[in-house]
């Protein structure tokens, strides 16, 4: 239940704190005068797009705040959402919407996004706008009506969780036969590209190994100089000492010396490592020399392996894409060779599974249409209540009309159809109702759904739309029904419903002389007297119409309390 609604800088409204309670609470004031907005701030809350017009002209955030209590929301709920629910059942909504059009949401102090609100809101608020007439209208609408009447969501989605599976075999079996019409041609591609790449044999890092090797090769001679002089350099030649040699007599000489003295001995220690380790290094030149030690032709053999590679580097990739490509086009080749089972194979599953899914799709079928015999019962009972006594109204079921007979929602097609007067057929509810039928029977469904509904909140706006006289009577007595199961918000411009209500709520536009704005007053007493009669008279309130409004509230008190 909606127990708190704030609204802070939203439209004209600057500031306003609206505290509802249990049964019907009624809006009313004159065309123009913000009862939308509060609605819009309602939307807002619950998670719909807002716009930056809805930030008060000057203001730099528009805030709204809503407190309710909620025992129907699912522990699951919470922690999917990874908040924690108020012990008292308590749910705080707060949606913040700045000047730029950014928005921020959090649910009991935790930040949220939209979507989380608008799942939150499914349990907490049922809102029937001006524009869900129109919703009826659509007959794409009607199978999720009578689904929704008699319990099938669940089972619809299971439904369509198979009827997705069906969709993908028959897709993948589609592809399995187009490809068998090119069958030879791509065994021939596969095997061509197997042979390719399993003759060539490319090795993991042998085209980088290739290319260091030939680059070497290719400057082999220039290397050689450098390393041979370098050798002799460090080893001597016949006619001169190289750098180990005159090491090695530096050497001696320090040894000698050493004998003498400790310190000399540590130098002479030292060189001796050092001696070691040029020693080394010039090893390693010869090793260098020997590897420039090639064999005839083997420049040649590394540049038309090296060739090789490149043309398949250039079809394939990297190498390690090339031994990919290889594995996949082996599974293909085996995959195609056995085409022509593969898809017997397919077709006796998808066989299996198309019968599987109509099975599923009949028993849905079923019991739309044992619900849909209770359902149309409950509206007729409910418009003839609604002051069409002559009304006669059907969910007309017929099957699929495409090849397999079903579709992502199984093997009908629902669509509402009504006589809104005796003696006339029946057909379409776009063709046949009134935008004050159309009013009623979307109240109709909305009583007979309600059972249904988890929403402990119900809002109406303007569902008095194109109703008057008898018919706004019964509309509203249907409402006050309605209310005593659960809150109902209405916005009316008409008096036989604002006297129904339990609390009754005054919008009204003012000015300070520089700035527009809007308040809202709940109504009691003599206030509410001359509401009623405005409402009823226009703007010449007198003490008749005062008389009469309280009249009328005394029997609409009466009516409640024999509900």
């Amino acid at each position: 239940m909606l127990n708190l609604l704030h609204i802070e800088n939203v439209a004209v409204i600057e500031r306003a704190d609206i505290e509802f309670g249990a049964g019907m609470n009624v809006f009313t004031g004159e065309t123009g005068a913000g009862k939308s907005i509060i609605i819009d701030s309602i939307n807002a809350i619950l998670g719909d797009r807002v716009s930056k017009d809805l930030v008060r002209t000057g203001a730099a955030n528009a805030v709204i705040t809503a407190e309710l209590t909620a025992d129907n929301v699912p522990m699951a709920w919470f922690e999917d959402n990874d908040i924690e629910p108020d012990a008292d059942g308590q749910i705080i909504l707060m949606r913040k919407i700045s000047a730029d059009g950014k928005s921020s949401s959090r649910i009991n102090g935790v930040p949220v996004s939209a979507t989380q609100l608008r799942s939150l809101g499914e349990y907490l608020i049922d809102l029937h706008g001006q524009n869900d007439g129109q919703k009826l209208l659509r007959e794409a609408n009607h199978r999720a009506y009578l689904d929704g009447y008699a319990g099938l969501n669940g089972e619809v989605e299971a439904y369509r969780v198979q009827y997705g599976e069906y969709v993908d075999m028959k897709r993948k079996l589609e592809e399995l036969r187009e490809g068998e019409a090119d069958k030879e041609y791509r065994l021939d591609m596969l095997r061509k590209k197997i042979r390719e790449i399993e003759s060539a044999d490319p090795q993991e890092g042998e085209y980088d190994q290739l290319v260091e090797r030939r680059d070497l090769l290719n400057n082999a001679s220039k290397i050689t100089d450098r390393l041979d002089g370098a050798y002799r350099a460090l080893y001597g030649s016949d006619t001169s000492d190289g750098a180990l040699s005159m090491m090695m007599e530096a050497e001696g000489e320090l040894s000698t010396a050493g004998r003498f003295t400790d310190s000399v001995d540590e130098l002479y220690k030292e060189l001796s490592d050092l001696r070691y380790r040029v020693e080394d290094i010039t090893d390693r030149i010869q090793g260098f020399l020997d590897d420039l030690d090639f064999s005839p032709g083997e420049l040649e053999r590394i540049e038309a392996r090296l060739s090789t590679l490149n043309k398949l580097r250039k079809k394939y990739g990297s190498i390690d894409e090339m031994r990919e490509i290889l594995e996949q086009a082996k599974n293909e080749l085996e995959d195609t060779e056995y085409l022509t089972e593969n898809i017997e194979k397919l077709e006796g599953e998808l066989w299996k599974k198309k019968k599987s899914v109509a099975a599923m799709a009949a028993a849905i079928s079923d019991k739309r249409k044992k619900a849909a015999a209770v359902l149309e019962k409950q509206i007729v009972e409910e418009l003839s209540g609604l002051n069409m006594p002559g009304v006669r109204f059907a969910a007309e079921i017929l099957p699929k009309s495409n090849e397999d007979g079903f579709d992502g929602f199984g093997c009908d097609t629902v669509r509402f159809i009504m006589s809104a007067n005796a003696g006339e057929e029946m057909g379409r509810i776009s063709k046949i109702a009134s935008g004050g039928e159309l009013s009623r029977i979307m109240l109709a469904m909305k009583t007979v759904l309600s059972g249904a509904e988890d929403a402990q909140t119900m809002i109406f706006d303007e569902i008095d739309t194109g109703v008057s006289g008898r018919a706004a009577q019964k509309v509203a007595e249907k409402l006050a029904a309605l209310s005593r199961g659960r809150q109902v918000l209405c916005v009316t411009h008409l008096p036989q419903l604002a006297v129904m209500a339990d609390a009754q709520y005054l919008v009204e536009k003012g000015s300070d002389g520089e700035r527009t704005f809007t308040k809202v007053t709940q109504l009691e007493g003599r206030a509410r007297l001359e509401e009623l009669a405005r409402i009823t008279g226009g703007s010449n309130v007198t003490e008749t119409l005062l008389e009469s409004a309280a009249e009328q509230i005394a029997a609409a008190e009466k009516f409640k309390a024999g509900l």
